[in-house]
């Protein structure tokens, strides 16, 4: 099938979809060409990393101490602090590569699969394996893994800010370039591959960003500022020890020494190696539960977290959507099955209506199940999987509804909540009530209204199902409203997505650490609190609140969401982000959870950003701080816990090394007496 122009687009320049390379020919390619990965940069010898450890600023003051002490005729005193810079260089330099070995680890972690078509079939592959002539297809809230060339441009626009600093999406039409490392936004694409590797657009600015020194973090800076001063103080007293001494009769030989003592006591030379230590061990602990920290500043972070915005699907719930009741005109049907598998128990009149209903939202709906090692699994979206295997159940008995051939198909997007799709003249549109509804007559509005409430009160995500009949194919140029507009409505599909047991447990764990939670979600208000009673969530008394009601005043709003268990639903990305801000104004740390293309800014613009892994798009994860291998609420729960062990852990060493520096000041507090000849006392 070959999608049409993108709305408000022209058919100008479309191309064919690419019939794809075979798998011989790409496993020759990928020996000419090379693994499709950015050319290793540099890396600094450990030899370097060695010196650099003992020629710090801190390692420099002990040097000039150590050759005054052999100047002042105390060898032994000058060998004692090279073993002292010694000892301390070797094991600073060990754990910086036990935190860099951490985060490349961590890095690994992360997947990097992209479908193409091969030997005239879709596989997924890892982005290394990508050759030139390769076809890619991408969906919404995909990397783009090499740069491409569009055959294929269905609703298309690409985010090209970290190239090009362009804010908005651009859109792309067939025969467009679009570059690796940028992302889809909207929209569905094939694209052959034109440059892989070195080759990229992305390969040349690494080029340069490869010869620039990454600025310190934020944390690193606070850290080397407690330390500076901390050395300054150790030289001040140290010179006000010598000038004393001096005074009081000391001879100059004996003062200077007893001021090295003092300064040397007081430089906590090994705050910095350790606290990075404290991180990278935090990290990988996190790692270990199934929490990947992207950056090790983050572990600190998130143990200050103060309020969790959750969504729901995948992360309260177990993201297995199974489509569990059908309503049409003809009345309510139910479905009882199991997993994504085509067998299930029909109860219910209108069996027919519901067939029918069932291959609109199927031609609608790019997501399927497969059947995989015998088992029926989500290859795609779990909702869009859901309702195919809802099709197959519904199909007549031992076959498997036909793959609809789409003309045009014109893609979900945030703001329209629904997608359709064109099959010869007829247009079948899938979305949210409140979006599909409204375009559709008025005689069967109120009933499907009273059914909507009624299968999102039972903890349902429901969808509505329309059709129209077209006088033909959209023309070069049209306008997307225009074609989803005068709709006929088949009926609405109610879909479970049971909620994962564990989450209540971690509820009430987060709630004995002082962290309050809210559900901001994209779903019905009705489904949302259902699934917000189901595992303990919503507060006492409940607030449930629906995005396109929130106050205007952000002093109200604010105020609003400043507790426990609220609920926020129908929330779009604007919102969700000026959600963050405002608790953010109200001086919590917070963690916001997220899996769209639409979460992006938000997890930005959160304290730490919480992607997920499993279900989650590549935008998503890109923003977040920390990603989600089971996108499991209680994961997130398990790493503040050990973000909050870790900043402990860095508080207990900080006052032990500082008290610790002022202990070891007081063997030399007496000071060398006048005319005694002693050294130390």
């Amino acid at each position: 099938m070959t999608p049409g122009p993108p709305a408000g687009g022209s058919a100008s320049g479309a191309v064919s979809a690419a019939p794809g390379l075979s798998s011989a020919e790409a496993a020759r390619r990928l020996t000419q060409f090379g693994a499709n990965k950015l050319p290793e940069t540099g890396t600094v010898p450990g030899w370097r990393r060695l010196l650099a450890e003992l020629t710090h600023f801190f390692a420099i003051l002990l040097w000039c101490a150590s050759v005054l002490a052999y100047l002042a005729g105390m060898p032994q005193l000058a060998i004692a602090i090279v073993v002292v810079i010694l000892v301390n260089g070797v094991f600073a330099y060990i754990q910086q590569e036990r935190a860099q070995h951490a985060a490349s680890k961590l890095r690994e972690l992360l997947p990097a699969m992209v479908s193409v078509r091969r030997d005239n079939r879709v596989t997924k592959v890892h982005t290394t394996e990508l050759v030139p002539d390769d076809t890619v297809l991408l969906v919404a809230g995909d990397r783009v893994p090499a740069d491409l060339r569009l055959a294929v441009a269905a609703g298309c626009s690409v985010d090209e800010s970290m190239l090009t600093g362009e804010s908005e999406a651009l859109t792309k039409i067939p025969g467009d370039t679009v570059f690796g490392g940028t992302f889809l936004v909207n929209g569905q694409a094939e694209g052959v591959v034109a440059g892989t590797g070195g080759n990229t657009r992305l390969a040349e600015i690494a080029a340069l960003t490869g010869k620039v020194e990454a600025p310190p973090s934020p944390l690193a800076l606070e850290l080397q500022r407690i330390v500076r001063i901390t050395a300054a103080m150790a030289l001040g007293i140290g010179v006000l020890f010598f000038v004393l001494s001096l005074l009081v009769g000391i001879s100059w030989r004996d003062a200077f020494l007893f001021a090295i003592g003092v300064m040397v006591a007081l430089v906590p030379e090994g705050l910095l190696p350790t606290v990075t230590l404290s991180l990278a061990v935090g990290a990988q602990r996190m790692a270990q539960r199934n929490a990947l920290v992207r950056n090790l500043e983050a572990v600190e972070t998130l143990g200050s977290t103060t309020f969790i915005c959750t969504d729901k699907t995948g992360t309260l719930t177990q993201n297995r959507m199974n489509a569990v009741e059908v309503w049409t005109p003809a009345g309510l049907l139910s479905v009882i099955g199991a997993g994504y598998g085509p067998e299930a128990e029909i109860t219910g009149p209108g069996a027919g209506e519901a067939r029918h209903l069932s291959t609109a939202a199927l031609a609608a709906s790019v997501g399927r199940a497969v059947l995989h090692e015998e088992q029926w699994i989500a290859e795609g979206d779990p909702m869009e999987a859901a309702i195919d295997a809802l099709a197959a159940r519904l199909a007549d008995p031992g076959q498997r509804p036909e793959e609809p051939e789409v003309s045009h198909r014109f893609a979900f997007d945030p703001r329209r909540l629904r997608e359709s799709a064109i099959v010869g003249t007829t247009l079948f549109v899938k979305g949210a009530p409140e979006s599909v509804i409204p375009l559709c007559g008025e005689d069967s509005a109120g009933r499907a209204l009273e059914m909507v409430d009624q299968m999102a009160s039972h903890g349902l995500r429901v969808l509505a199902v329309a059709e129209r009949s077209l006088p033909g194919l959209p023309g070069a140029s049209f306008r997307l409203e225009e074609v989803e507009s005068g709709l006929t409505l088949l009926g609405l599909i109610g879909l479970h997505d049971p909620p994962r047991a564990e989450v209540r447990v971690a509820l009430e764990s987060a709630r004995e650490a002082g962290i309050k939670v809210a559900m901001v979600t994209g779903d019905h208000a009705f489904t949302a609190a259902a699934i917000a009673r189901e595992t303990g969530l919503i507060g006492s008394p409940e607030l449930v609140l629906e995005g396109h009601s929130l106050p205007e005043d952000d002093a109200v709003l604010a105020a609003l969401l400043d507790r426990d268990g609220v609920v926020v639903s129908r929330v779009t990305p604007e919102q969700k982000l000026r959600v963050a801000r405002l608790l953010q104004h109200r001086g919590h740390v917070v963690a916001m959870t997220g899996d769209g293309v639409n979460d992006g800014p938000a997890l930005q613009q959160a304290d730490i950003g919480v992607a997920m892994g499993l279900s989650g798009t590549d935008v998503a994860r890109e923003a977040a701080d920390l990603v989600l291998l089971d996108d499991d609420f209680a994961t997130i729960i398990a790493a503040v816990e050990q973000g909050r062990a870790t900043y402990a852990n860095i508080r207990r060493f900080l006052t032990y090394h500082l008290t610790d520096n002022v202990a070891e000041l007081t063997p030399s507090s007496s000071g060398p007496s006048p005319g005694d000849g002693s050294r130390w006392r």
